[in-house]
């Protein structure tokens, strides 16, 4: 699975002018599942960025994670992750999981992130959404399990 991390003051996602999804202090995630994904790799991943150790402390050094602070999460399906762009100027998204598998293992990792105690909005998967976002720091970080 691959996810772009972005630390935020405010985040919310739109769909057809509605307001589905938002979060306050905490983290904007984009995540894609990969072809080959698993719901083991998925939960992994979800461990893994609750534990990301990117908020301040009192002295001014990233040594928080999400759940040190309290924070939230905004949680988006984005399948564009898998882009490869080596060849041509239009990127092939071969290395997508497939849209059956991609919803299941992005709602997947929503559930496991809540479960480990952040609170979890989520985007619409596959629906043409707008996301705004205020990048605290800015603070992005890309990740990807690799499996």
């Amino acid at each position: 699975m691959r996810a772009v991390v972005q630390r935020v003051s405010e985040a919310a996602v739109d769909v057809d002018g509605v307001r589905i999804g938002q979060c306050g202090p905490g983290l904007l995630v984009l995540v894609c599942a990969m072809r080959d994904d698993t719901a083991d790799l998925s939960g992994k991943l979800a461990t893994r960025i609750s534990r990301l150790r990117i908020f301040k402390d009192e002295a001014g050094r990233m040594n928080r994670s999400v759940l040190d602070v309290g924070g939230s999460a905004l949680v988006v399906s984005q399948f564009t992750l898998a882009a490869d762009t080596n060849r041509g100027n239009r990127p092939g998204f071969s290395m997508a999981a497939s849209p059956q598998d991609g919803e299941r293992l992005y709602l997947h990792f929503a559930k496991a992130l809540a479960g480990l105690g952040v609170p979890v909005e989520t985007g619409r998967f596959g629906a043409d959404m707008k996301v705004s976002l205020l990048n605290d720091g800015p603070v992005t970080l890309w990740l990807d399990t690799g499996g």
